[in-house]
Formats: C-alpha cells, sequence, structure tokens
C-alpha cells in the first residue's frame, strides 16, 4: 500500500514535469503557479523514495553476498549490509515524515500584526522590539520585509504595526510566532527600578492571492479619511486613508502610511484577503471559531506563549516548555533554534497522530 502510492505520487511528479514547460502553463499564471509549487513538494518525496529504492537493491545484493562469502570479505560484506539497512530505515522514516499532511499555507508569504497590550507604553516599546527582531530574522533569512501599516506610540514605541515577510519558508518558521508575547523587564518609564510585566500580540497571517479569495465589491464599504499621527492631529491634506469593512464577516482594515489613496487601498485589500483566507481555513479545519482571534487571545500578561526575562537573558516558550539563556542573541535576530523546535514539535504530534497537529498542517 505504501509503495503503491508512492508510486502514484512519481507518476504525478513525471507529469508534472511534463506539464511545467508547456506553452499552455506558461501562458497561465495560476497554473503556472500551482505546477510549480507541486513539483516542488512531490520533488524531495520522489527523490528520497528512489534512494530508499536504491538502499532495498543494496540490502538484497548484500544478503545474497553474504550467503557466497567467507572470512575477511564476510566481515566486509556484513558491514555494507548494516549500512545499507541503516540507510532503509532513516530514509522510510523520512519518507513518513514527508507523507504527512501539508500545510497549505506552506510556501506563502507572511502577514505579520504585532500590536501593544497590556502594560501601557512598555508594551508599546515592547511591540517595537518584536518588530526589530522579527526583521532581523528576515535579514538573517534572506526574506524580504515590507511595512504595510505603523502606528507609532508617543514615546518611540509601536500601537500597531502589519508588514509582509516574503519568502519560500516564511510560513513554515514564523507561523508558530503567533500569540501574546510577556516580557519581564525595569522599563525606561520605570523611575524606581522595578520589574513589570507587559506584554504584546503577534498575528501570523498567510498572505492570500487573489484566485485563493473572491471577494464581492457589493460587499465591502469603503472609507476614506485624512490621515491621522500618533497625538491624533492631521498629517496631510488630503483624503488619503482608507477603510475597508467586509460587511459578511464585519473585519476592518484601515492603512493611511501612503500618500496615495490608491496605494492604501490595495494593501488593504492585501491584508483583508490574508484574514479572510485564514478566517476560511480554521472554519474547514474545525478548530477554534477564530483561530486569529485565538493566536492573540485577549493580549494578557497570564495568556502568554512565550515570555521574555531581561534581568535573566532568558526566553521561554511555554508551549514546549523550551528555555534558552541567551534572550540578547533571539532579540537579535537569532530565532532558529526556537523555530526548529517548535517546527519538530509539530511533527512529532503530527506522527503520533494528534488531530489538532493534523488539522492545522
Amino acid at each position: 500500500m505504501f509503495d503503491d502510492r508512492l508510486k502514484a505520487l512519481e507518476a504525478e511528479f513525471e507529469e508534472v514535469e511534463r506539464e511545467l514547460p508547456a506553452p499552455a502553463t506558461l501562458t497561465d499564471p495560476a497554473r503556472l503557479r500551482d505546477l510549480s509549487r507541486r513539483h516542488k513538494e512531490l520533488e524531495e518525496i520522489v527523490g528520497t523514495w528512489r534512494r530508499l529504492e536504491a538502499a532495498r537493491g543494496d540490502v538484497a545484493t548484500a544478503h545474497e553476498m553474504l550467503e557466497s562469502t567467507s572470512g575477511d570479505d564476510r566481515d566486509m560484506v556484513r558491514t555494507e549490509l548494516e549500512a545499507a539497512e541503516a540507510s532503509v530505515t532513516a530514509l522510510a522514516a523520512r519518507l513518513h515524515s514527508l507523507l504527512l499532511p501539508r500545510d497549505p499555507n506552506d510556501g506563502r508569504n507572511v502577514i505579520v500584526e504585532i500590536r501593544g497590550a497590556e502594560g501601557g507604553e512598555e508594551a508599546n516599546l515592547f511591540a517595537r522590539d518584536l518588530f526589530t527582531m522579527y526583521t532581523r530574522y528576515a535579514a538573517q533569512r534572506g526574506w524580504g520585509v515590507e511595512v504595510l501599516s505603523e502606528s507609532p506610540s508617543e514615546r518611540d514605541g509601536l500601537n500597531e504595526v502589519v508588514f509582509m515577510v516574503k519568502g519560500e519558508d516564511a510560513w513554515r518558521r514564523l507561523e508558530h510566532e503567533g500569540g501574546p508575547h510577556r516580557v519581564q523587564r525595569v522599563p525606561v518609564t520605570e523611575s524606581k527600578g522595578r520589574v513589570h510585566t507587559s506584554s504584546a500580540t503577534v498575528t501570523v497571517l498567510p498572505e492570500a492571492d487573489e484566485v485563493d479569495v473572491s471577494v464581492d465589491p457589493a460587499d465591502l464599504k469603503i472609507d476614506v479619511y485624512r490621515s491621522t499621527g500618533p497625538g491624533g492631529q492631521s498629517v496631510n491634506t488630503t483624503d488619503s486613508a482608507v477603510r475597508i469593512t467586509h460587511l459578511p464577516t464585519g473585519i476592518v482594515v484601515a492603512m493611511q502610511d501612503e500618500k496615495s489613496q490608491i496605494q492604501n487601498r490595495a494593501k488593504a485589500m492585501t491584508v483583508l484577503r490574508a484574514r479572510l483566507l485564514k478566517a476560511e481555513q480554521d472554519r474547514r479545519s474545525s478548530e477554534l471559531a477564530k483561530q486569529r482571534r485565538s493566536q492573540v487571545g485577549g493580549g494578557g500578561r497570564s495568556e502568554k506563549i512565550r515570555t521574555y526575562n531581561f534581568r535573566e537573558n532568558r526566553v521561554t516558550d511555554h508551549r514546549i516548555n523550551l528555555t534558552l539563556h541567551k534572550l540578547d542573541q533571539v532579540l537579535a535576530g537569532d530565532l532558529d533554534e526556537l523555530a526548529d523546535a517548535l517546527m519538530a514539535d509539530k511533527r512529532t504530534r503530527q506522527l503520533g497522530g494528534d488531530d489538532q497537529a493534523d488539522s492545522a498542517a
């Protein structure tokens, strides 16, 4: 059964390779995108299976040789047999991992929203720190970053920032960042040196293509108004800011960073489509009513997914009970150890048949 499934995937892979360079494909951007994604998905699976088949052949050959050899030659063949059997075991385990349900958002760009939550201005300052951390991580990974909306606070923090991260593996490595992040430190606003606990919320959304989400213009209420600064004062003399309300869901997106109303509207539609796609994926997977809301929670300090303790130079991810004593490095963008551990935990839960892990994949 296992081999039959892999033979079918190999046949599909070969068919995709034939279709990719076809003129009909090259003139259809959506089809080209879908086939390219499928080719990337199947390439490692098929390549691993072919290596597994070769390793199985090596095992069979070594068994035959073992029966007809003796002395030192027999010891050498036995060593080769053990190596081939180990390869079969490793490749089979890798294949089982590759055949786990695929996350439909793999390969998509990511929209990240960060907001100061509990803790007043200190929460906004921490939101700025998180934004800096993610942009530094993106630079290390070679991803692109585009700020879609930014609302600075009065002391150079961030009330809110929305940005897009562009990279092939951005979703895979950032999807687990969604949730309340708690910070424990002496704020710059604290005159007596006391440690305060504050929080900021992070929401992670997959970018949605227009072909993924169909938005009826009749379902949109679009308001335009003048952009405002941190204190509420008007910062330009034209109605360039845009607020889009999706009437069926009540989702509201506002953009004002660009001087052009057209540019602000385009950015708002990008975020709106991402939120609609995520809401539909949540509905289909029968998870909590709103995974986006469950990521953010109430933003409370007690609802944390991760704690950043400055006094101890410590970062703790509470979902996997992982503590790292290198907060300075993490805030400098060194997130790979956390991301790798969270990705490994997801794979372990999938292999163990965890329904929630499967539905998220």
